[in-house]
């Protein structure tokens, strides 16, 4: 998944456009990656998690939200991602799928 989408990356750049952001799909695998981090990938999946889920209510929002929201009740782990960087990051996805999670951490001790 990671070498598809840096060849996808590079073949927009190539043509002068922004990289798609990820689909369900890719978000699903990108999940699994975060759990159990690939050596010297752990920038890059942390970049993709961040910046290449798009904020809103698709499907892909919509899994990473899950995800995130796993992390904060501690029902899910990554190495790469504690309760403070998903409450964080959830805060970044500008409304939809995180708002309940995001206020569920409000009760969090």
């Amino acid at each position: 998944m990671l070498d598809e989408y840096r060849q996808h990356v590079e073949e927009r750049a190539s043509q002068g456009i922004a990289p798609e952001p990820l689909n369900p799909e890719q978000t699903a695998a990108l999940i699994e990656l975060l759990k159990k981090p690939p050596t010297n990938e752990e920038d890059f999946i942390l970049d993709l998690i961040t910046n290449r889920i798009p904020a809103g209510v698709d499907q892909a929002a919509y899994i990473k939200a899950g995800f995130l929201a796993a992390i904060t009740k501690g029902e899910a782990q990554s190495p790469l991602i504690d309760k403070i960087k998903a409450t964080e990051l959830l805060g970044t996805m500008l409304g939809g799928y995180n708002i309940t999670p995001l206020i569920a951490c409000l009760d969090d001790d």
